[in-house]
């Protein structure tokens, strides 16, 4: 059952929190989430019940109350994170505009500042001092009522330290004002008077600054929920007594008849009834080719249909769809997800029971001693000043602002404190494949063409696949178009869906399709068997492509490596921090892809819930696991490990789910993030060993050890020196701005990338035509094409403003060579060397253009 809690303010609450409700009888698992303010409870309903488990977390100072239907509406109308954040700065605003008011008629004076001459008056100013700490003390109101509640319930934390050393500076200036005003009563002069207010709200402004800052950065679980919701479409087609109506996507039941057509979004699960798709499943597999689904097949919710058009029938809905089960995913791993202590709140459960109980010996002994209530009360709040953990609050924020600076400046943005913390003790890093380790775009790596017929095979194959809008099609295309061979006219296009497409060509009949259609439409592949085996095995899909049933060529298509994908792996090894890829894909390229990336394990065929399975695995090895993603189907193994990373161009629910975010597609910066995360704790704990070491030297003095020698520490000298540690802690937090990533075992800026390209492959197999019709048709056809190089001339033709310009031109031309080849772009014409000049300007002009050249 989920509980809402209410008041947890970090690790120590919700840790105490936890440890109040497990003391139950009947509670089986309890599982408190700092980020969702959360409690995920399994417990047995006849032993104990809501009520109690309530009343135990609100004996720690908390609340607590069953999320339902009224809880949700409560939650609706709460204020959401952005206007707490609002309101977070609007206060840290008050309190330093009211810290700047304060330190003017408190230290005006001594750095000769022009002020009225009643602020020279010691009572004067100590009661316009104590008029601005009153309003800034009802501003950071909640750190003295959240710090007392816990110190009430012997529960200290945080808040406990900033008010214990806020309010021990507050009692010992109103001590003092007092004092003051009951000599002013008894006619005595007052000299010069030491007030600590500053201290009251000097430490909880400072806390509050980074307070704010990680308010501001914590990730939106909520909203990388709202986001997967969104992929479902909201209305559906149906069929219904024999008719299609669009219906509302949530009135889908079971059963219902379902029609999808090209380009439209999947309502809900089911099985095809007829018909054929082509689905984009990135969303659920994180691999970019679209999967070809017919009768018979399994259909997703939330999948595109980017060709073709089918009829299935729902057989999940609401609930029990996949798209449902990821969102559940991501809520329970946020929910179960262990909340990473803070450095200062685990020491703070020590630290302020120890130093009260420092405080309160010392005044004990001074008045068994006989100094006296003044002596014995000076001395005591000596202690508790010299102890205030300004320094030690300091520690941790200061170090984590500017590792944070630190990190956006390296393209690594950290939505929360608790992320460095982390990732200075992660030991093995999980990529997803698809668009982290490799560009998630197709690509053509290699072509394997028919008797060296390169440009003849790729022009015309591509000429086909531009009308389509496939993945794999794009990828001809675009290699066609970065040699600039400019393209013939299709006629007669054709989608046979699941198989592959077709069109007539410069007279010819050309098809493209995977090598099992083409062996049924009777074109011989087996020259290029052994060539289309040695791709696939390297992780590509290979296409063949023929013209009047004799094979052109076959082309292999892959999901390229980014160009700094081995060298992120090398820099994690140099760290000693194993490597993981998992995908989606087959097991076979899998396995070649990590082998040339050198990772130190591969996990394939992998769904959403696979993904994060595995990240459970590891944790349960022991290993503290980075999940570095981009996709909406890494969404669940982001949130499940101890540390998610999402790339800057993927989707906005892998962003949202994430730790950390990677504002630059450059795999390196995983290491990045590792070695940021230890050199900032490295920084925290040199923070903390400064804030200690204040105060073991500080605390004796303060007490009276050395009185014995003349040597005292009043509480003006004890505030000097917590002021001398702060100065201390934020000038080591600021070497962090000198920190720079060690890439693959040199220094260097993280936007860096080695030049590489990837080389398109060309082969030539040699393919006996024979002497059908069609093989003659080919070899003619590369005859022609081979003495074209030599035997053309250009003609300059002025006119043509579009492609059926160029129809025309061409149609005119080719009865005096059926190999002329027209370009828009350069406004010409290539053509047989041996035709007469006379015959085409006369051919041009007859179709209404002229000949300039």
């Amino acid at each position: 059952m989920t509980f809402d809690v209410k008041g947890m303010t970090c690790a120590a609450c919700s840790a105490h929190v936890e440890k109040s409700v497990k003391k139950l009888e009947g509670v089986d698992s309890v599982a408190v989430s700092l980020l969702t303010n959360s409690m995920e409870v399994a417990f047995d309903p006849a032993v104990v019940s809501t009520e109690q488990i309530c009343k135990a977390v609100a004996s720690g100072g908390y609340s607590a109350t069953p999320r339902g239907a009224e809880a949700a509406q409560a939650a609706a109308s709460a204020p959401s994170q952005d206007d707490e954040v609002r309101a977070m700065g609007r206060r840290l605003i008050a309190s330093a505009v009211l810290l700047v008011v304060l330190m003017y008629v408190a230290m005006g004076h001594m750095l000769h500042l022009p002020m009225p001459m009643a602020l020279h008056r010691p009572m004067f100013n100590g009661l316009i001092q104590l008029l601005i700490v009153i309003p800034a003390i009802i501003i950071n109101r909640n750190y003295f009522i959240n710090g007392f509640k816990a110190l009430f319930h012997l529960a200290p934390n945080m808040n406990s330290l900033i008010c214990v050393g806020a309010t021990a500076g507050l009692l010992y200036s109103l001590a003092v004002l007092l004092g003051a005003a009951l000599k002013l009563d008894a006619g005595e002069s007052v000299g010069m008077v030491d007030y600590y207010f500053d201290a009251s709200v000097m430490i909880p402004t400072l806390i509050s600054v980074g307070k704010y800052l990680e308010a501001r950065a914590k990730g939106r679980t909520s909203e990388a929920i709202s986001r997967l919701m969104d992929l479902a479409p909201r209305r559906a087609n149906v069929i219904r007594d024999g008719m299609e109506v669009e219906i509302d996507a949530a009135q889908l039941a079971v059963g219902d008849v379902v029609v999808v057509r090209e380009g439209q979004t999947v309502p809900t699960d089911g099985v095809i009834l007829e018909g054929h798709g082509s689905l984009d499943q990135s969303m659920l597999t994180g691999e970019s080719v679209p999967v070809e689904l017919g009768e018979g097949d399994e259909v997703v919710g939330a999948t595109i249909n980017r060709g073709g058009s089918f009829r299935f029938r729902a057989t999940k809905v609401g609930e029990d769809t996949a798209l449902q089960k990821i969102v559940k995913l991501v809520e329970a791993a946020a929910n179960s997800k262990a909340p990473i202590s803070r450095l200062a709140d685990r020491v703070s459960g020590v630290f302020v029971p120890v130093v009260m109980g420092i405080a309160l010996v010392t005044f004990v002994i001074w008045l068994l001693i006989g100094a006296g209530i003044p002596a014995a009360l000076k001395h005591a709040i000596a202690v508790l000043v010299i102890s205030c953990p300004c320094a030690l609050g300091l520690a941790t924020p200061t170090a984590i602002m500017v590792g944070t600076g630190k990190g956006a400046e390296l393209g690594i943005m950290i939505r929360t404190a608790a992320a460095l913390e982390m990732a200075h003790s992660i030991d093995c890093v999980a990529f997803d494949k698809t668009g982290t380790l490799t560009e998630g775009q197709m690509r053509v790596i290699g072509i394997n063409v028919a008797n060296g017929q390169a440009e003849q095979a790729l022009r015309l194959t591509a000429a086909v696949e531009k009308l389509s809008t496939h993945p794999i099609a794009a990828a001809i295309v675009a290699a066609a178009e970065e040699k600039r061979d400019v393209l013939p006219e299709v006629t007669n296009y054709e989608t046979l869906a699941g198989r592959g497409v077709r069109a007539s060509v410069e007279g010819r009949r050309v098809s493209v399709g995977k090598a099992d259609w083409m062996a049924q439409s009777g074109v011989d592949t087996t020259p290029m068997a052994a060539w289309a085996e040695e791709m696939a095995g390297r992780g590509a899909t290979v296409m063949f492509a023929a013209a009047d049933g004799v094979l052109l060529g076959g082309f292999a298509l892959a999901d390229t490596m980014r160009a700094t994908s081995a060298e992120a792996i090398r820099s994690l090894n140099a760290l000693g921090v194993r490597s993981v890829m998992l995908t989606g894909d087959n097991a076979r390229a899998a396995q070649t892809i990590g082998g040339q990336l050198g990772v130190s394990e591969v996990r394939a065929q992998l769904l959403p819930e696979d993904k994060q399975k595995v990240i459970a695995e590891l944790q349960g090895q022991g290993k503290k696991v980075m999940m570095v993603g981009d996709g909406i189907n890494d969404a669940p193994a982001l949130v499940q490990a101890d540390l998610g990373t999402a790339v800057g161009q993927g989707t906005d629910v892998a962003i949202e789910s994430a730790d950390v975010v990677l504002m630059r597609d450059d795999p390196r910066l995983a290491a990045g993030v590792i070695q940021l995360g230890r050199a900032v704790i490295r920084n925290i704990k040199e923070n903390l060993f400064w804030a200690f070491f204040y105060n073991l030297i500080g605390i004796p003095i303060a007490a009276g050890a050395l009185s014995s020698l003349g040597v005292e520490l009043n509480p003006m000298i004890a505030a000097a020196a917590m002021s001398m540690s702060s100065v201390c802690v934020v000038s080591n937090a600021l070497r962090l701005r000198r920190f720079k990533l060690k890439l693959d075992g040199a220094t260097r800026e993280a936007g860096e990338k080695p030049a590489e390209t990837v080389p398109v492959q060309v082969v030539s197999t040699p393919i006996a035509t024979g002497n059908t019709a069609a093989g003659a048709a080919v070899d003619r056809s590369q005859a022609n094409h081979e003495e074209d190089n030599a035997m053309k001339k250009t003609v300059k033709i002025e006119g043509m403003m579009c492609q059926m310009c160029v129809k025309h031109v061409k149609s005119a031309l080719s009865a005096l060579d059926p190999n002329v080849e027209v370009s828009l772009e350069k406004k010409c014409a290539e053509i047989d060397a041996a035709v007469a000049d006379d015959a085409i300007v006369a051919a041009v002009k007859e179709a209404g253009y002229e000949v300039v050249a």
